[in-house]
């Protein structure tokens, strides 16, 4: 199975190549995808390759070749080599009613309610960005993802925390807490203006936010340039 991004640029550079015969660059592989660095797609053009959608070619600048495409967005597809595909919409990201609630019977005890929580816009994952904004919209979660406190869900821009498991697009639940143990993944607020998602850990008096990516460069702050804005709980991605 593949994640949106590489569905997302697998269809690009199919498209691509449907329209004027030549692969796209890596910049612009990158832009369409709005991917902070070229090493993303690198690692999206190897998860391709791995997987058997994409051939590079050797001794060739810019040489890819689509192999196949995912039946589920094209079927039959790499029976024709004809690209017909279907289009599912998520919801994230749209201003939509929260899921209702499950009813609960008075002897049905394994029923559940679903508990909304607001989504406050987007966090960085990679170069921090502005600070968090205000609600865009509501989702649904069951009670046993979150438990106790106040959360709250912000959606991931960029690629800092893929060795994390956190990727560009996903959508992270976010508990409240102005404190954080060393290691934990952490919504921080650098200099009460630029907000980011990073891993929490203490360097001396200096506190240390660490990617979980080689690309980037651990950060280290003054203590009273650092405040904690909650804990990661949760994560959900569309596919």
């Amino acid at each position: 199975m593949l994640t949106r991004k590489q569905h997302e640029l697998l269809l690009f550079i199919h498209e691509r190549l449907k329209e004027t015969g030549i692969p796209p660059s890596f910049d612009e592989m990158k832009d369409a995808l709005d991917l902070a660095s070229k090493s993303g797609i690198h690692r999206l053009i190897t998860a391709l390759e791995e997987r058997g959608f994409i051939r590079r070619l050797a001794n060739r600048a810019r040489a890819l070749e689509v192999l196949r495409l995912p039946d589920s967005i094209a079927p039959g597809l790499n029976a024709q080599r004809k690209f017909s595909p279907s289009v599912i919409e998520g919801s994230l990201g749209r201003n939509i009613a929260p899921p209702r609630p499950q009813s609960r019977s008075a002897d049905d005890s394994s029923a559940s309610t679903i508990v909304s929580i607001p989504v406050m816009g987007r966090i960085a994952a990679g170069v921090p960005i502005s600070a968090i904004q205000n609600q865009t919209h509501m989702i649904g979660l069951p009670p046993d993802m979150i438990g106790s406190g106040e959360h709250y869900a912000l959606e991931v821009k960029g690629d800092s925390m893929i060795d994390a498991g956190i990727f560009d697009g996903d959508t992270v639940v976010i508990k409240r807490s102005d404190t954080a143990n060393p290691g934990e993944i952490v919504v921080a607020l650098v200099d009460d203006e630029e907000a980011t998602l990073k891993r929490f850990r203490r360097k001396g008096a200096s506190i240390a936010l660490e990617a979980a990516n080689p690309a980037y460069e651990t950060r280290i702050f003054g203590p009273d340039r650092v405040r904690v804005q909650g804990k990661l709980v949760g994560l959900i991605r569309r596919y």
